[in-house]
């Protein structure tokens, strides 16, 4: 006999439970989150628990056999990269992305690929029809294959059972907000529903041993719309992002439980679906052909390549008020501390100029290697003087106005040499380092000009 729910109270924000209503959080803080909901107790022996009873006694660490897990080929490299490999067998997945960015082209071509090569797949859809779906699969596959299915249902339960006869080797929920338990009375999208649908596909994807991928949504502001319970329960979060008003989209990990979070993958959305794009430095740097105050070429390590960009800036006077400072790919705060070395170490009068600096293709480098391309290109655009376009420039700026050491420029200087780039500026202790392997790297037709602090680049332009 079915256990009756009971009422609790649950924090929107953090998913915290209380048996009593209060106004603020007890666990976030949070004012005014907290809303009821009805919830069910579940048994010690309940099948839905991912550990059994037997498995409830510690055992040693060391007494544990350990081995790699075998990956699912998703077809997609720049998906594969990401994942860290490739799809894990009992994994969840969360994608998520503004609408109209590109989430459900992606999941189809993978789950089109699967289907191809190792068998059944199945595309749960809470939103669209068989038919819308259908419709995008002409366009975007070249022939869909016999083993992927389609099923537009957002009950939970009759999910769990089509699962259960089809034996799918791959589940794509599309959406999770649209997804609801009869078992409860909430509304789809709320903490109790989110939880409790994540729980069953949690069950499902661990006791079949089939990678779930899940799509969610995304507020104004970029975060995931809805309870932020459901990052926690998954074992992979990836992030969508691009301007809809350009092809480029970039895929990133931001939680990745059997890889790294430092990836990227780069797409070209176009009429046949997407389209890797292999060599991404090329691709940014296209329009960078000749010199231009405020244009400088810097560089990123993302995970596993190295990736070549361009920094703009412009400064103008400012009349009325106070001075902007806009920046789009680098942090604000990051941009103000620059600006300040700039004005102390390098006698630049900024206070009564705006300053705008933007990383040309929408990317978001992590890290402080763009340090030094950002303040040579507010110099630029502030003095008039231009920088050879032939000239690559990378490197950490600390408040002393010196140059900090950063990793794998080794790999970045090969990345510049094969992109026809001259010269490489980086910090001393870096290029100290590369010269010392001169012989094992083979920097022909390439020079290497270290840095100690931030004024020795004025002899650069």
């Amino acid at each position: 006999m079915a256990k009756k729910p009971k009422t609790v109270f649950v924090c929107q924000e953090c998913g915290s439970e209380s048996a009593k209503w209060t106004g603020q959080c007890p666990v976030c803080h949070a004012w005014n989150s907290m809303v009821e909901e009805k919830v069910i107790d579940f048994d010690k022996d309940d099948k839905r628990r991912r550990t059994s009873a037997r498995s409830s006694k510690p055992a040693k660490l060391s007494s544990i056999t350990s081995g790699e897990t075998s990956r699912i080929d998703t077809g997609i490299r720049e998906l594969n990269r990401v994942l860290g490999g490739g799809l894990v067998p009992g994994s969840l997945t969360l994608i998520s992305g503004e609408p109209g960015i590109g989430k459900s082209t992606i999941i189809l071509q993978a789950a089109q690929n699967i289907a191809e090569a190792k068998g059944k797949v199945l595309y749960v859809s809470g939103e669209e029809s068989e038919e819308q779906i259908k419709m995008r699969a002409d366009r975007i596959c070249k022939g869909i294959s016999d083993n992927l299915f389609i099923l537009a249902e957002t009950n939970i339960e009759n999910i769990s059972e089509v699962c259960k006869a089809l034996e799918p080797v791959f589940l794509i929920i599309d959406s999770i907000q649209t997804m609801y338990s009869a078992d409860m009375d909430s509304a789809p999208g709320s903490v109790s529903q989110v939880r409790l649908c994540g729980n069953e596909l949690m069950k499902i994807g661990k006791s079949y041993n089939i990678p779930v991928f899940i799509v969610a949504h995304v507020t104004k502001s970029g975060e995931l719309a809805g309870p932020r319970i459901v990052e926690h329960m998954v074992d992979c979060v990836l992030s969508f992002t691009g301007d809809r008003s350009h092809e480029m989209r970039i895929l990133r990990a931001q939680k990745n439980r059997f890889g790294t979070t430092s990836e990227i993958g780069a797409f070209e959305m176009a009429e046949e679906g997407l389209i890797e794009i292999e060599n991404l430095s090329g691709i940014l740097l296209e329009e960078m052909d000749k010199e231009s105050e405020g244009a400088v070429a810097t560089a990123v390590y993302e995970g596993t390549r190295p990736l070549i960009l361009e920094v703009q800036a412009l400064t103008s006077q400012c009349n009325i008020g106070f001075a902007r400072r806009t920046s789009l790919g680098i942090e604000n705060s990051r941009l103000s501390m620059i600006i300040a070395v700039l004005e102390k170490k390098m006698g630049l009068k900024l206070l009564n100029q705006d300053v705008y600096v933007n990383i040309v293709g929408g990317i978001r480098p992590e890290g402080t290697y763009t340090d030094l391309a950002v303040a040579l290109a507010v110099y630029s655009s502030y003095s008039g003087k231009k920088l050879d376009s032939k000239t690559l420039v990378l490197g950490e700026i600390g408040l002393t106005g010196d140059l900090r050491a950063v990793q794998n420029s080794d790999k970045i200087i090969k990345e510049a040499q094969r992109l026809g780039f001259e010269r490489v500026v980086l910090p001393v202790k870096n290029a100290e380092r590369v010269k010392a392997r001169a012989g094992s790297l083979d920097l022909a037709g390439i020079e290497i000009i270290g840095l100690r602090n931030i004024t020795e680049a004025k002899g650069l332009f």
